[in-house]
């Protein structure tokens, strides 16, 4: 604007132009931010109404051409970008239709246990330990079974627990935590446990974040934590 502001200052039709270009600029935007079709629209107003006796500097005009396939350049962009925000925001939909109701494995201490059936968990092993536990707690606070895994390798360690208490009793169903443990380094440390879940419904985030995905009973999980989706 600068550059349009010296050559209409120096033309013999300043008052004419800077209406022109004021009716051009304002048809253009409508009041908002300039496009590159009102910025071609002034260039060429400019254009036309320079001074004849002290045209416009070849290096300045190559500029103003310069800039304005930058701008050019950035709308495409722009125009590209949101194209492929909502093809993505159309594909998380669908994928999170298909997952609701399905079974999946995902990192959480927590899971919805139906007693009369064995339930299969893992156990992420770090590094080699000489033995590792897994303590199954009630909603309640009490710990009802303690699970002894052994001697482990670093990796992931399977473990199962077959609904009943330390006194063989079956447990009522309901939604358990699974705390698992092991001595690394001389401390008794806590590990990452991957249990089973149905999902009951799916988060879309409006910003283009990650899938929540809410299990039965046991809250929001975030896809990533998903080692395994099941049928």
């Amino acid at each position: 604007m600068s550059v349009i502001s010296d050559v209409l200052a120096n033309s013999s039709v300043t008052t004419t132009t800077s209406t022109a270009t004021g009716s051009l600029t304002s048809a253009a935007t409508g009041g908002k931010e300039l496009g590159k079709d009102a910025f071609l629209q002034l260039l060429v107003t400019q254009l036309k109404n320079q001074n004849p006796l002290d045209p416009q500097d070849n290096s300045e005009f190559v500029a103003q051409l310069a800039q304005f396939s930058s701008l050019e350049g950035i709308t495409t962009l722009n125009d590209t970008v949101s194209g492929l925000a909502s093809s993505y925001s159309s594909s998380q939909a669908l994928q999170a239709s298909s997952l609701v109701g399905r079974s999946v494995i995902a990192q959480t201490d927590k899971a919805v246990v139906d007693t009369s059936k064995s339930l299969n968990g893992t156990v992420v092993v770090p590094t080699s330990v000489p033995a590792a536990t897994v303590k199954i707690t009630n909603s309640e606070g009490k710990t009802i079974r303690t699970l002894e895994l052994g001697s482990q390798s670093a990796g992931n360690a399977s473990f199962i627990w077959d609904g009943k208490d330390d006194a063989g009793a079956v447990a009522p169903a309901g939604t358990y935590t699974f705390g698992a443990t092991a001595t690394i380094d001389s401390k008794a440390t806590s590990l990452i446990t991957y249990l089973p879940a149905t999902v009951n419904s799916v988060t879309i985030s409006q910003t283009g974040g990650e899938l929540m995905l809410n299990l039965a009973g046991m809250g929001s999980v975030a896809l990533s934590k998903v080692q395994t989706i099941g049928i």
